[in-house]
């Protein structure tokens, strides 16, 4: 069972523009991620011919609050119209706003009304999805390293709001360098997740460089995928371990060794 292998553009060939190192990831047979498309030019990642899986769905508001969930709404839809242009069915949300990779309004608790409110938006931005051949992913976040304040970030919390919402639009983004961090027992937890999985995102613990850098057995999480039958997109979001050209395509293909 083979794999789609996706690298975001955002963590590799950073001493390039993002269309060469978009350029560059298609050129190594790899399809493309970004993050944010607000700030970037669409039309000429469209001509790089590369294939993109997923980018960011939303760009402000958070999930999980009434003041804000309708902003969620509101940009997923223009978010649906920018994918467009890239030929994206695939868009990524947090369950709280990002700012430069820190919740913008941080939370140090989760309450019932979160829950509530963060379900009802997913349920919207489900029908969004259905409409329109999209699927909605909820990432799971580590608050210990990365993304502090941010609530309902575990993977155990977005796969319960993704199974308690039961839309086939909306998915989690399974990120394994972010459950390693926050929870551990991946194995396990694939097998939990299967049936709500709509793409797994990965880099090694720590540093979040490449498969191969850290603790994580790549070896057995690719049979644990294997196992569960998941043969959809695997994201490397991870910076590599070396600099410059060299050091990202030394990344690229420990990657697809990992997953091979």
């Amino acid at each position: 069972m083979s794999f789609q292998l996706a690298v975001c553009a955002e963590m590799v060939f950073t001493d390039l523009p993002i269309l060469d190192r978009v350029r560059r990831i298609d050129e190594l047979g790899f399809a493309a991620e970004i993050w944010s498309w607000h700030d970037k030019d669409l039309a000429a990642l469209a001509t790089t011919g590369a294939t993109f899986t997923s980018m960011t769905g939303y760009l402000h508001g958070d999930l999980i609050d009434p003041a804000t969930c309708d902003e969620v709404v509101r940009t997923a839809e223009r978010s649906i119209r920018a994918a467009e242009t890239l030929g994206v069915t695939r868009l990524n949300l947090h369950t709280a706003e990002l700012v430069d990779g820190r919740a913008a309004r941080p939370r140090q608790r989760s309450t019932g009304q979160m829950w509530l409110t963060a379900a009802r938006t997913l349920e919207r931005v489900g029908e969004l999805g259905a409409a329109s051949g999209v699927t909605f992913c909820v990432e799971n976040l580590n608050t210990i390293v990365d993304h502090p304040g941010v609530p309902l970030a575990r993977a155990k919390d977005t796969l319960a709001l993704v199974e308690g919402v039961g839309h086939p639009n909306v998915k989690m983004m399974l990120d394994l360098y972010h459950a390693q961090i926050g929870e551990g027992n991946l194995i396990e937890l694939i097998h939990r997740c299967k049936d709500a999985i709509g793409e797994i995102q990965v880099a090694d613990v720590p540093g979040r460089c490449e498969p191969g850098t850290g603790e994580i057995n790549y070896q057995a999480i690719a049979n644990a995928l294997r196992d569960i039958g998941f043969d959809g997109t695997i994201g490397m979001e991870a910076w590599a371990s070396n600099a410059g050209v060299a050091g990202s395509e030394a990344a690229l293909a420990a990657f697809r060794t990992a997953f091979a």
